[in-house]
């Protein structure tokens, strides 16, 4: 790991015995918190089982931390999105807190408010991230919680959620056969330049059902693309499960839990995928890919890295063509698919639940 990259604040762990108290802050998007989570179940399995783990987060993304097996206690920061709300809201906290006497605190959001809080709780031992670091978000997670001195850490994909939270019920109550492959679709890039194109995810879908026929799609997440969803289903018909709006967030992660696959533009359900170990396929347009791609060896990233005018960042591309995504065409990203799954025949299937 290039740490040289990469400045991690920190006052490290000392003391010979285990800490007994933990808590770490990420307050950020839900994509951005979801990216804590595998690094943080890493470290809650190196320590022993009487050591407690929190963590504090904004109330508007806390669904799937709290319905993990992975902490003692969630702490949510109301306030939405308004940064006054969230600091009255914070100063509330600091009490309740303050009493649970957190031997370490692991700032991954450093910002105004995460500091307070640190601060305030006076640990013995602490970390900050770095936000402005070239590195991916996940590598300087990483990084932030080896800063406290326990030990080296990694990704665990193995996030299991408290309860099955009805994931078959609610697939076959909108279509799901209860037999066919699951996959993933999820045209959910925020603006045009991180978008592939609905015509693409129709296109990709037809070639992949002739090839692998016992499939269905699957759309879940928010009303913000509904439109994009009915669309597609419009041309899919029965092969595609629109889950739009019908989900929590830890609904739609135990459904992700069960494809054979996502192929997703940049997006918190992205982020959903990579951190659970699913083979994630990721299309990013004029995202930073070196600050938001996914890692593992089950990612593959088809990004504009090698372009002149890659990794923009603009909303609206300066060509009018969003061309750094549109040259990725329906049968060039199911061949690319294909090759990384390592499904070698035109004939092989893909079976319900898992890879062959």
């Amino acid at each position: 790991m290039a740490a040289e990259t990469s400045i991690i604040i920190s006052k490290p762990w000392r003391k010979k015995s285990p800490p007994r108290r933990i808590l770490a802050i990420r307050l950020q998007a839900m994509g951005d918190t979801i990216i804590t989570m595998p690094y943080l179940l890493a470290l809650k399995k190196s320590l022993p089982a009487n050591t407690r783990l929190d963590f504090l987060t904004r109330e508007e993304v806390a669904d799937i931390p709290k319905n993990l097996k992975l902490f003692n206690k969630v702490y949510c920061l109301k306030g939405g999105r308004d940064f006054k709300r969230q600091y009255l809201f914070a100063c509330l906290l600091l009490t309740k807190l303050f009493l649970n006497r957190y031997n370490i605190v692991i700032d991954l959001q450093n910002n105004p408010l995460s500091r307070l809080v640190r601060k305030c709780m006076m640990p013995a031992a602490w970390s900050e991230f770095d936000r402005f670091s070239p590195l991916p978000a996940g590598e300087r997670t990483c990084m932030t919680i080896e800063a406290i001195g326990l030990g080296e850490n990694f990704i665990d994909t193995q996030l299991v959620l408290k309860t099955a939270h009805r994931t078959d019920e609610i697939l076959k109550e909108n279509g799901w056969d209860g037999e066919s492959g699951l996959v993933v679709l999820n045209p959910a890039g925020a603006f045009a330049t991180r978008n592939w194109g609905l015509d693409n995810y129709v296109a990709f879908a037809n070639l992949w059902l002739a090839r692998f026929p016992s499939t269905q799609f699957v759309i879940p997440g928010t009303i913000v693309i509904a439109e994009q969803a009915a669309y597609i289903k419009q041309l899919l018909g029965s092969s595609l499960i629109n889950l739009v709006g019908k989900t929590s967030a830890a609904q739609a992660f135990a459904i992700i839990q069960k494809a054979q696959f996502v192929l997703s533009e940049d997006s918190g359900l992205m982020h959903m995928a990579w951190v659970s170990g699913v083979p994630t396929i990721a299309l990013f347009g004029s995202t930073r890919s070196d600050w938001s791609r996914p890692l593992g060896e089950n990612s593959l990233l088809l990004c504009s890295d090698d372009l002149p005018c890659g990794n923009c960042m603009l909303a609206i591309c300066k060509y009018g063509d969003v061309h750094c995504l549109t040259r990725y065409t329906a049968r060039f990203v199911m061949e690319k698919i294909a090759a990384f799954l390592q499904l070698e025949t035109p004939v092989q299937k893909l079976k319900g639940g898992g890879l062959p």
